[in-house]
């Protein structure tokens, strides 16, 4: 089986393609393992590091999991392990309610960290499956609170980055809450474009890795609204949609839609 993993396209193609690299052996060595050899480092990693404090950084990652499409990372009710840095792939949480129904509650990119759902009862609350073939490093907690005590600005990046994820949510209720359709539409691809220019790929040009449907259970609307929005969206100029590949052709109309500043 071979993982997917995100690229950079050259200057003439700007989208995010994909290459397949082969899976390595289980038994990964301390340098494989090194945040500091990690070419997403700059997502998950405290930036001005001095060269002792990556050192102690290193330390904390204490295995890497290749992780299947349709695997999951975790499921609500596991024992709390540890958090999860994803290397590279793309994952979705989402929660169950006592019917049975699920709801997506995000979606997860390569420099993203997930598992701090576990911390406060030991046991995680959501669950969270690959989208694609990815590969994740565990990090566990006690690893962290203690490098954390010799390294001053790991501790402080860390509840940025829980920060940033109760912001998230906030904004996501303030989503669900306020806003039409048409702006929620455009307010998540909009987001999806940030997070992938972030990552150094391109902001107009890039691949959904979620279906109209995980988008639908993300933003509170129907899978027909989904669709209807999109072509909607492609009737008026504002982007253009081939399968699950998308280009941004309006962002000032799509900033608009979303209620944003361009």
């Amino acid at each position: 089986m071979q993982a997917a993993v995100l690229e950079k396209a050259p200057p003439n193609r700007p989208t995010v393609v994909l290459r397949s690299v082969p899976r390595s052996s289980p038994q990964l060595s301390r340098a494989t393992l090194a945040c500091s050899n990690c070419g997403m480092r700059s997502q998950c990693v405290p930036s001005g590091m001095r060269n002792e404090d990556m050192s102690e950084i290193d330390q904390m990652v204490t295995s890497r999991r290749r992780i299947r499409r349709g695997e999951h990372v975790y499921r609500a009710g596991d024992p709390f392990i540890g958090i999860f840095a994803f290397r590279t792939g793309f994952f979705k949480s989402y929660a169950e309610s006592e019917d049975g129904r699920t709801h997506v509650t995000s979606f997860e990119m390569a420099g993203d960290i997930s598992g701090f759902d576990g911390i406060e009862d030991g046991h995680y609350t959501q669950n969270v499956i690959a989208l694609e073939d990815g590969e994740a490093c565990t990090i566990t907690f006690a690893q962290v609170d203690s490098v954390s005590t010799r390294v001053p600005g790991l501790q402080h990046y860390l509840f940025r980055v829980m920060s940033r994820e109760i912001v998230r949510e906030q904004g996501l209720m303030m989503l669900l809450g306020t806003m039409r359709a048409e702006a929620r539409v455009a307010h998540f691809i909009l987001d999806l474009a940030r997070r992938f220019a972030a990552r150094g790929y391109s902001s107009t040009e890039f691949n959904l890795r979620m279906t109209r449907e995980e988008i639908g259970s993300y933003l509170g609307l129907k899978l027909e609204t989904i669709s209807r929005l999109f072509s909607r969206f492609q009737d008026e100029g504002l982007i253009e949609v081939q399968g699950r590949a998308i280009k941004l052709v309006d962002l000032p109309a799509l900033h608009e839609l979303a209620g944003e500043h361009a």
